[in-house]
């Protein structure tokens, strides 16, 4: 008897997974919202200098404001008053004849007595707060590096925690820490301390990404997998377009803040109503805890009879470990060949995967349009790559599916750099269908990276690929910063980035219809694992 036997006889797709999809989901909504938080609270307006300094109590004070301006600060090649620097003294004449500016650079200086900015659309941001524009201006960039250096190194230890002490528990500390310094970032009183609560709010985050996901699919059989696996990635993609509807009502980047990391508060309470993974208890040894709450499961499915016959003492022989009392860890996945080659792969395809897929999605002003309405684009156009995924998965499998969204991801962005800047609506189209091809990049490598690894080493697997994954965002936005050598620069990155890490998925192995490994030696193929489905349906 395995496993996928005994999750059929209590329905491994009944009301009770249906509960537990529903309680996971709570939490998942902040996910998309503090990922993609800094496209909103990381906002530059409008700016100049502040002027007041140039008022001498004279001529200047008795000007309009438009004419003040005029006289302070100079006017770019486009037409636009300068950002970051303004005139020494007020050239009042530039009143009669705006065209006449000799000495330019002799003439203006940096701003003395900071900026003053356009407050129409956003009320307040970090760039408004702590002047993070001009020269600071990256620094104001980097606070998404920041985030996701938090979630990079959040990954590995949850994902070693979570093998160690149990997906429940691992669990319950990500929701704990990640509202405390979520809210903690809201309240900041300056750019070190956010900086640093920002940091431990990624590393908090990143548990709830990668357990949530993980124990849905350890919970369900093989037949509706895919299904749970794209269902679980549906609240990704409404919170995206949900997430521009708050942010238009709630454009302060305190409130934000503390408005993406409020679901929490129920998560925390729904916590208690949780199973632990009844797979990791039986791996562990823990058969009379996995007996419990697959008993639990077979009373909510309605199939309490077969577990009444079920001792606990036959659970343990369901899952053969060599030991029990092995402890595992990162290490394991290179100490045998098979999982050398497959964390090397996967580390490159999740590499791949979150670098283009934030290139696209940290970019919101770079395929032109409305910052709200492409935000909200991006999230819509995700539907239909749910239905995309749902369908290639099943038909072509796993891996196709997998190499084929990257390397579209990569001819999208790349068609972007041939449109030219003035037509923003084709750019917005483009970018938008790029993200779709992105997003079903990356809802095919959670489930298809779940089913790779071992259930011994799955989220020791999923920690270290999500943390490779990081490493891929962090460096996203510094990527862009090469638009300052070549406009396109970063694009053509990104694109060779996205065909280069779909390659790499052609090596990984089908898992279509295929048992979830349940130990490394599965894994080396030591021991067999079937690839029917209907040796599922009942015990032998």
């Amino acid at each position: 008897m395995k496993f996928e036997n005994v999750l059929a006889e209590v329905d491994g797709f009944g009301r009770y997974q249906l509960r537990m999809i529903f309680l996971i989901v709570i939490p998942r909504i902040t996910l998309p919202f503090h990922f993609l938080l800094n496209n909103f609270i990381a906002v530059i307006p409008p700016h100049h200098c502040d002027i007041s300094s140039l008022d001498d109590g004279g001529i200047f004070s008795n000007l309009s404001l438009q004419e003040r301006l005029a006289v302070s600060i100079p006017v770019q090649e486009d037409g636009t008053l300068s950002s970051c620097r303004m005139f020494a003294e007020p050239q009042y004449h530039l009143l009669f004849n705006s065209s006449y500016i000799t000495d330019l650079p002799r003439l203006t200086v940096l701003c003395q007595s900071g900026w003053v900015y356009d407050n129409s659309t956003f009320k307040s941001t970090l760039a408004t707060e702590w002047d993070l524009v001009c020269e600071k201006r990256r620094v104001n960039r980097a606070t998404a590096t920041i985030f996701f250096m938090g979630v990079m190194l959040g990954a590995a230890v949850f994902g070693y925690l979570s093998d160690r002490f149990g997906r429940k528990n691992a669990l319950l500390v990500s929701y704990m820490t990640t509202t405390l310094f979520g809210f903690a970032s809201a309240f900041s009183y300056n750019f070190i301390m956010f900086a640093v609560m920002r940091f431990f709010t990624g590393f908090g985050i990143a548990g709830i990404s990668i357990i949530t996901i993980v124990l849905c699919i350890e919970w369900v059989d093989i037949k509706h997998r895919t299904a749970v696996g794209v269902l679980m990635s549906m609240d990704w993609s409404v919170c995206t377009a949900l997430l521009p509807v708050v942010a238009y009502f709630v454009n302060d980047w305190r409130y934000l803040t503390a408005t993406a990391t409020s679901p929490l508060f129920l998560a925390m309470i729904c916590w208690w109503w949780l199973p632990e993974s009844a797979r990791w208890l039986i791996s562990n040894g823990k058969v009379n805890t996995a007996h419990f709450y697959l008993s639990k499961c077979a009373k909510v499915n309605g199939r309490e009879q077969f577990m009444a016959d079920l001792k606990p003492e036959i659970l343990s022989k369901v899952i053969l470990v060599e030991n029990q009392n092995r402890k595992y860890s990162c290490l394991d996945l290179v100490r045998t060949p098979r999982m050398r080659r497959l964390a090397l792969f996967i580390g490159i395809v999740w590499f791949g995967v979150a670098c283009t897929y934030y290139g696209i999605s940290l970019n919101v002003t770079g395929f032109g349009a409305n910052i709200y309405l492409t935000q909200f684009l991006y999230g819509v156009i995700e539907l239909p790559a749910k239905a995309f995924v749902l369908f290639t998965l099943n038909r072509i499998g796993r891996r196709l599916s997998q190499a084929g969204a990257l390397v579209l991801t990569g001819f999208c962005i790349f068609c972007s750099m041939l449109i030219p800047e003035d037509m923003g609506v084709f750019r917005t189209a483009v970018g938008a269908l790029g993200k779709m091809f992105a997003e079903a990049s990356f809802t095919t490598v959670f489930l298809y990276t779940t089913e790779l690894y071992p259930t011994v080493m799955r989220q020791n697997g999923l920690g270290y690929s999500s943390f490779l994954a990081r490493i891929g965002v962090s460096v996203s936005p510094l990527i862009m910063l090469l638009e300052e050598v070549w406009v396109s620069l970063p694009n053509t990155v990104f694109s060779l980035v996205a065909i280069g890490a779909g390659l790499s998925a052609s090596f990984l192995p089908e898992t279509r219809n295929v048992r979830l490994p349940e130990t490394i030696e599965d894994v080396e193929q030591t021991r067999r694992r079937s690839i029917s489905t209907a040796d599922e349906k009942s015990p032998p």
